[in-house]
């Protein structure tokens, strides 16, 4: 969680800098165009502050009231980023609005434009690091604050374009129109982060992940592994859980169970990219199996094999054995 806090904290620092150049900015040019962003830096440096808190949090170890741990405080810090995003956009929208009727004057538009771009490029290229570490450590703290800031880098570019407009046709309401659009924009965005955080915080299904987990299962089948059913999983953060029901020759002992299911664990932790802890429940096999099995020479066996059943994301969360199906 080292490298997590490091790069929050620039993260942290970076928005505070950036802050103090917009609002410079806007009080050089009183131009509601340049408030927009200014009004959202703020909600750059709250977020990253919450993200940086809620990273310390979710390295805490596993104790008695978490036994899952503290991943899940990530998505808490997503759910406000978005809903102070929201808020922001909310604001700028309502504000632009009661500006068209009573319009102020606006200035400076060159300099504030080249202060926009500035700050514009600098969260480019913080938002754009972000974003691949967040997927690569993986961190969707991190990685919604990389995108957070990639927004806030479009919306800089179309401030640029829109200040540079405004000055070359003397259109001023265009300020306040054109803020009116930034605000929708930044709304938007708002509501697909919420709508991320919400989807984590209720154990939504994340398909790719399972996908990917279903596949390697698939291409690594062994023998023993008759079945494989109601498979579940959920994050934590940076931790993935998986319930799933396993089923293996009825004449195994208990050491030769347990071999295989460390075998599963070891297979899914070691290839499929994310840190996972498996509730993996036995199933003896039972005759309706023999069809598909590829168990050789089982002493047991009651007819041939006659069926390759193919692993399937939709098979295997399923909570019925494949000959039930």
């Amino acid at each position: 969680m080292k490298e997590h806090k490091q790069i929050i904290l620039l993260s942290l620092i970076t928005g505070l800098v950036l802050m103090v150049m917009k609002f410079a900015a806007y009080f050089l040019t009183n131009s509601n165009f340049v408030l927009t962003d200014a009004a959202e830096s703020i909600v750059n440096v709250v977020a990253s502050g919450f993200a940086f808190y809620s990273i310390y949090l979710a390295s805490l170890p596993r104790d008695e009231n978490h036994p899952y741990g503290h991943g899940k405080v990530e998505y808490f810090s997503v759910f406000l980023e978005g809903a102070l995003i929201g808020i922001a956009g909310v604001i700028i929208i309502l504000k632009s609005i009661y500006s068209i009727f009573n319009p102020e004057e606006i200035r400076d538009l060159i300099r504030g434009a080249a202060i926009i771009g500035f700050t514009g490029g600098v969260n480019g290229l913080l938002g754009y690091y972000m974003v691949r570490k967040g997927r690569t450590l993986p961190s969707i703290t991190i990685e919604a604050d990389g995108r957070h800031l990639l927004t806030d880098t479009v919306t800089s570019a179309g401030l640029v374009l829109g200040l540079l407009l405004i000055y070359f046709t003397k259109i001023l309401w265009l300020d306040s129109a054109l803020s009116i659009l930034v605000g929708i924009y930044i709304a938007f965005t708002a509501y697909k982060l919420i709508r991320k955080s919400v989807a984590g915080l209720m154990d939504e299904t994340d398909f790719t992940i399972v996908n990917d987990v279903v596949k390697l299962l698939g291409e690594k089948r062994r023998y023993e592994w008759i079945d494989i059913h109601n498979l579940r999983a959920q994050k934590y953060g940076n931790d993935l859980h998986i319930d799933c029901h396993l089923t293996l020759p009825n004449y195994f002992d208990l050491n030769k169970v347990h071999e295989e299911v460390k075998e599963v664990e070891w297979l899914i932790n070691r290839e499929a990219g994310i840190q996972t802890e498996l509730f993996i429940h036995t199933d003896p096999c039972l005759p309706d199996c023999c069809h598909y099995c590829n168990m050789p020479n089982c002493p047991i066996r009651s007819e041939a094999k006659t069926e390759e059943i193919v692993w399937t994301m939709e098979k295997v969360m399923r909570n019925k054995k494949h000959y039930e199906q």
